[in-house]
């Protein structure tokens, strides 16, 4: 299942490492991509995981998650 995490507060490409470092340290999720020009990443869930641990990982990060939806 792919995710698009809809983010707020990336302004460069170390905001975007961050985002994607702390993602990636989650268990069962893959980072395909981060964008600062589209504001989110996109993941693939290789396992079921809550919302809320996502939302909560990106805010540990320094970012405000906007939306998650299932693409």
């Amino acid at each position: 299942m792919k995710k698009m995490i809809v983010i707020e507060g990336m302004s460069c490409n170390h905001c975007t490492g961050r985002v994607e470092r702390a993602l990636s340290e989650l268990d069962g999720v893959v980072v395909e991509s981060v964008s600062v020009d589209k504001k989110n990443a996109v993941i693939k869930l290789e396992k079921e995981i809550d919302e809320s641990v996502i939302r909560q990982t990106v805010d540990d990060a320094g970012y405000d998650v906007m939306e998650i939806r299932e693409i």
